[in-house]
């Protein structure tokens, strides 16, 4: 094999690498040297010239001629009748340079440079692979599925061929794949493996939101309207925070669009998870009060030294504040950075559906004392407790724990 058919040889991998020739010829400097060290001890005494532009190199072997029979260093020495079968004039003392051929340097020499070569050319692609997606941290890529293993991880390929992971904690619940179809998610970290560079992807994370609203809504691109914070539960519900320094502009009818335009198909992407924008305030009372939207606050105290937030609202908008499975309120405290209870706020000759208590009270419990026609938080705390339990079978412990919570509802 002669220099420029190793080039050859290694065409196709190069085009399949995306490798320019300047950067495969420097990779081939540095294997031949490895083989060189290998073969000789040393490159020292070698020069390797390569041309980026014919895609072609030279290498030059330097010695220092000796006497037949004293040569101990074969990579700096030639004897004196070797020397002179390249040329017949050399003498002792005098510096031969020659160039030889790759296969001068034997068969296994050119395997070895094919496998430095190759281990060279991965090294480079990984390291060029690591720190293009190290620089996409955060940022939104499109994939098409290659392959959905049976924990549900899905591997990616991007239009490179670069091999990216999803993993089922990163995914959407309510998220169905198909192989060979295009998916969207964020870049959410980039590991190295050993060598070799691990994309993690991510649907379910808060900047996977953020990045669609940038994509979606032209006014935040432009970066006219800023986004301060992002919450989610993925699939379920999720709350946005925005701002304008403009006045001529409404952050939050900006970003919901005429009739919900903008933000329905950010919507969509996110399998119909419920997403509210908010308009940020410094304000906390204000912003705590927009946070648990869309229930009506009556008033909230907050306790800086708990970093904690007692909100009262009026019985029938308690289901409203806490909201489904908790979500809202539980969003809402991430939100503003403080954990936030909601209260009833009864008026003293106001009355309360048993069903507003389904938090603290048993949904059997409740049903037990519907059944005996008490529906309401009066109606049962003023029986006495003996007859209750005779009428509905309940032990004494349950219906005491009942008295307490509608108590302190009341007492609050």
């Amino acid at each position: 094999m002669d220099n420029q058919a190793l080039i050859e040889s290694f065409g196709d991998f190069k085009e399949e690498k995306n490798i320019d020739r300047t950067t495969l010829m420097a990779i081939l400097e540095e294997a031949l040297k490895i083989v060189l060290r290998k073969k000789y001890g040393s490159d020292e005494h070698f020069d390797i010239i390569v041309n980026p532009d014919k895609g072609d190199f030279q290498i030059f072997h330097n010695r220092i001629v000796v006497e037949d029979g004293m040569v101990e260093n074969e990579g700096a020495e030639i004897s004196l009748s070797d020397a002179r079968k390249i040329e017949e004039d050399f003498e002792i003392g005098e510096e031969v340079i020659e160039e030889i051929a790759i296969a001068d340097l034997g068969r296994r020499a050119v395997l070895s440079l094919r496998q430095n070569l190759m281990s060279k050319i991965t090294e480079y692609d990984n390291a060029n692979m690591y720190e293009k997606f190290k620089d996409l941290e955060g940022e939104i890529v499109n994939g098409e599925i290659h392959h959905i293993r049976k924990n549900r991880h899905v591997i990616i390929l991007d239009d490179e061929q670069n091999e990216m992971l999803l993993l089922k904690d990163q995914q959407i619940p309510a998220d169905f794949y198909k192989k060979g179809e295009t998916i969207r998610a964020v870049v959410h970290e980039v590991n190295l493996k050993g060598s070799k560079p691990q994309i993690m992807l991510s649907r379910s994370s808060p900047m996977f939101l953020e990045k669609l609203f940038e994509q979606e809504i032209p006014e935040i691109f432009d970066g006219l309207i800023t986004i301060k914070k992002v919450v989610r539960i993925p699939g379920e519900k999720a709350k946005v925070t925005v701002e304008s320094y403009d006045d001529r502009i409404d952050p939050v009818g900006a970003c919901v669009g005429m009739r919900g335009s903008r933000i329905h198909s950010i919507v969509r992407e996110l399998r119909n998870e419920n997403i509210d924008v908010i308009n940020y305030t410094n304000n906390e009372t204000l912003m705590i009060q927009r946070a648990l939207s869309p229930a009506q606050i009556n008033r909230i105290e907050i306790h800086p030294e708990k970093n904690q937030a007692s909100v009262f609202v009026h019985p029938d908008e308690v289901s409203k504040a806490i909201g489904k499975n908790g979500y809202n309120v539980r969003l809402a405290s991430q939100l503003v950075g403080m954990e936030i209870d909601i209260f009833r706020d009864i008026p003293h000759d106001e009355d309360v559906l048993l069903e507003e208590f389904a938090n603290e009270i048993a949904d059997w419990v409740i049903d037990t004392f519907k059944a005996i026609g008490l529906d309401t938080a009066k109606s049962i705390l003023e029986q006495d407790k003996e007859d209750l339990a005779k009428r509905t079978d309940l032990d004494l412990e349950t219906i005491d724990d009942v008295f307490e919570v509608l108590n302190r509802e009341f007492e609050d």
